[in-house]
């Protein structure tokens, strides 16, 4: 189940995010606006979500997150851009940080 979260996850949450994939998290996060969804088949089912509630592209970054050991992977076709991002891992390591802390703040400690 696709989830927006503007605060850390309860229980319940997290356990409707798992229903699609079972042990991991498909996420997409707003680096700016500090907006996670969560929980879509695919990443872009999630990047779709935080478009509609107002994100902007530049700021929308995708990974997924295992909760049992706590395990991001960045990578993601929605992190592929031109601009910024030339592969789906996310490169720049501000980035990544960020992306990193938002998913742990609002999945991690449930």
């Amino acid at each position: 189940m696709i989830l927006l979260l503007r605060e850390p996850a309860t229980p319940f949450q997290l356990e409707q995010m798992l229903l699609e994939h079972k042990f991991y998290i498909k996420t997409v996060v707003d680096i700016e606006r500090r907006v996670l969804v969560g929980g879509g088949d695919l990443h872009a089912d999630c990047e779709k979500e935080l478009l509609k509630d107002g994100s902007r592209q530049q700021d929308i970054w995708a990974a997924s997150f295992m909760p049992l050991t706590g395990r991001i992977m960045f990578d993601s076709m929605v992190n592929l851009r031109p601009r910024q991002n030339r592969t789906m891992e996310i490169i720049d390591p501000n980035i990544r940080q960020r992306v990193a802390q938002i998913i742990i703040e609002f999945l991690g400690d449930v």
